[in-house]
């Protein structure tokens, strides 16, 4: 008897990892630091919030069916400042919008590969995407980083099959944060175009990045929509992740297929989740560079803590976007400490281990931690309590 797609992967691992504070009580002079997930704790703006009920009050067309590869007007707000952004030239028509950036990212899967093919993630990977290839019954072919936790295109390369359909990058990356250099993402993008596959390309976390100016070249290429599927999600830039509004940006010819797809399962994107992406596009600049100013200041505060660590023992291996990705010293794995953490010091993050492949040790000395909700007086109480572990 055959198995259900959903046995052919394993459990949520953020919803397993809030499984580890059922019955623990923690200290009044301690409270639970979360910083297991990558998302924001905070409302949207108040601005918007009031937008939202103004749309919510006197928008009919809100409440009901739209497109469903989205409303037209913030298909063309993306195609514009997408193209503003990297200097290149992107028409509404190479854009649809999805129900968060996760089913964008199934969405494009449902479009390449039937039961048996192949994607390229390298390791550690995001794990919702090893599960989406899991439950379409395509394969996930880990490609291991280097000790900088960046991908090699060459050895992407050797890994090429007959049935290989895409390459999947995240950058700034979930979970390790580290930012692709935009050479090596441009690297990646001659490599899936010489071959004849997509590569995907997940910048969820693209709003935070460091650097200035266009994190990589690929809007600029001749016929990029013919090999690029660029992925995006207005949820952590207006902190919406409860309205679930992605985005997809690849060519006319596969949003026609991806239609398909977003019809049978959703038929059309939030309304309300869009108006207010639009209206954040529209109204929010300001005030979104201000939080990236601010996740910038955390990160400052990770490196500044940072020495309490690495003098006993921990090793900083990635840090961009909401994360910072860490090796902890101790002789244990790291699937043990992470749930010893929450009764020992009131941490909740996840292991490295479930990041990997099963059977794959590399991650039992990583600890993920997504800091974008601490402020800089949490973080220095995170890494007090981090180096104040004893473990052997």
């Amino acid at each position: 008897m055959s198995q259900p797609r959903t046995a052919a992967t394993f459990p949520p691992p953020v919803m397993e990892a809030r499984r580890w504070l059922e019955g623990v009580e923690h200290p009044a002079d301690r409270p639970l630091i979360n910083v297991s997930q990558a998302a924001p704790v905070d409302p949207p703006p108040q601005p918007l919030r009031q937008a939202m009920a103004d749309i919510a009050l006197t928008r009919d067309d809100a409440h009901l069916y739209g497109p469903v590869l989205g409303l037209p007007a913030l298909r063309a707000a993306l195609a514009e400042e997408t193209s503003r952004r990297y200097g290149g030239a992107v028409e509404e028509a190479q854009v649809c919008i999805t129900s968060g950036c996760n089913q964008a990212f199934a969405a494009a899967i449902a479009t390449l590969c039937g039961e048996g093919d192949e994607v390229i993630l390298p390791t550690p990977w995001y794990f919702n995407h090893k599960m989406w290839l899991d439950l379409s019954g395509a394969r996930a072919i880990p490609l291991p980083t280097d000790a900088e936790m960046l991908p090699d295109p060459g050895a992407a390369a050797s890994l090429i099959t007959a049935r290989t359909r895409a390459i999947a990058l995240v950058t700034p990356n979930n979970p390790v944060g580290v930012e692709y250099p935009a050479d090596l993402v441009e690297a990646f993008f001659d490599l899936a175009q010489e071959r004849g596959i997509a590569l995907i390309l997940d910048e969820t976390y693209r709003d935070f990045d460091s650097r200035s100016g266009p994190p990589h070249p690929l809007f600029r290429q001749a016929g990029w929509d013919d090999t690029l599927i660029h992925l995006y999600s207005f949820s952590k830039a207006y902190r919406l992740t409860g309205h679930r509004v992605g985005a997809m940006i690849t060519s006319p010819a596969r949003l026609a297929e991806v239609e398909k797809f977003l019809d049978t399962v959703a038929i059309c994107p939030s309304q309300l989740g869009q108006h207010a992406a639009l209206w954040g596009m529209q109204n929010l600049g300001e005030w979104l560079a201000g939080e990236r100013d601010e996740i910038l200041a955390r990160r400052d505060a990770i490196e500044a803590n940072l020495p309490k660590l690495t003098s006993k023992g921990w090793k900083l291996l990635g840090l961009g976007g909401y994360f910072a990705y860490l090796q902890h010293p101790f002789g244990k794995s790291a699937a043990d400490l992470a749930p010893e953490l929450v009764r020992t010091a009131s941490i909740l993050c996840l292991p490295g281990t479930m990041f990997y492949p099963e059977g794959d040790h590399s991650g039992t000395r990583e600890l993920r931690i997504a800091f974008a909700n601490l402020d800089a007086a949490g973080i220095a109480i995170l890494f007090d309590r981090l180096a104040a572990l004893g473990y052997g």
